[in-house]
């Protein structure tokens, strides 16, 4: 597995010329919602932040398409839908991302129901030939590791990776008060050959804009 990942990373770091970019978000009424939401719902359809954040990262991906898609044959092609790559780390050492197809589509429990199940059957080798292909962008979130920000590699042909870092508390601004507020970082990496940095910024301001508005999520 380590052979075939280093293949894979050492040719896309040497075709794909990334770009990198990151924001923080303030996750305050994010927290807020999936607290009132878990404490309404049953313990079966109860949420961690992962969902949220995996969300996030689909509606933004299907409201800014230009990264989301491939790059094959020196042009870009746009994806018919957004299907999610969620990277998920070995027990026994290297790393996977099966696919959530439609993440943008489905709703919160069910994709929360959806990841738990990928990641317990990739941790134990029962991944189906489906689950391992047709990803369109990819997401790594190394918060459950204690990492704050990731810029990972981009995993060709596809044009950007989005990394999501641990949720911690720091002094913050709101209309000019300062408080102590939930933030997360996330990053961006993306292929220059399909979009550019102002391309990128319009998408972690979409994500942004997604977590700071909870309820959008549920759509």
């Amino acid at each position: 597995m380590r052979q075939a990942i280093a293949g894979l990373m050492s040719r896309a770091n040497r075709d794909i010329p990334h770009y990198y970019l990151s924001t923080t978000v303030d996750m305050a009424a994010a927290s807020d919602w999936l607290r009132e939401h878990n404490r309404r719902s049953p313990v079966g359809e109860r949420l961690l932040p992962a969902a949220l954040l995996l969300k996030a990262a689909a509606l933004g991906a299907r409201e800014v398409p230009d990264l989301n898609g491939s790059w094959t044959e020196d042009h870009f092609t746009a994806a018919d839908g957004v299907h999610l790559g969620v990277a998920v780390s070995l027990r026994g050492g290297g790393l996977v991302a099966p696919t959530l197809h439609h993440a943008d589509t489905l709703p919160l429990p069910q994709l929360m129901t959806a990841l738990k199940d990928l990641v317990s059957r990739a941790r134990t080798g029962r991944l189906r030939g489906s689950d391992v292909s047709g990803a369109t962008i990819t997401v790594t979130n190394l918060g459950d590791q204690g990492v704050e920000s990731v810029f990972g590699v981009i995993h060709p042909p596809q044009v950007a990776l989005v990394g999501f870092g641990r949720v911690v508390h720091r002094p913050w601004a709101v209309d000019g008060l300062l408080g102590v507020r939930p933030v997360v970082t996330a990053t961006l990496s993306a292929d220059h050959r399909a979009t550019d940095g102002v391309v990128g910024a319009r998408y972690l301001a979409a994500v942004t804009r997604l977590l700071q508005n909870p309820e959008h999520l549920c759509t």
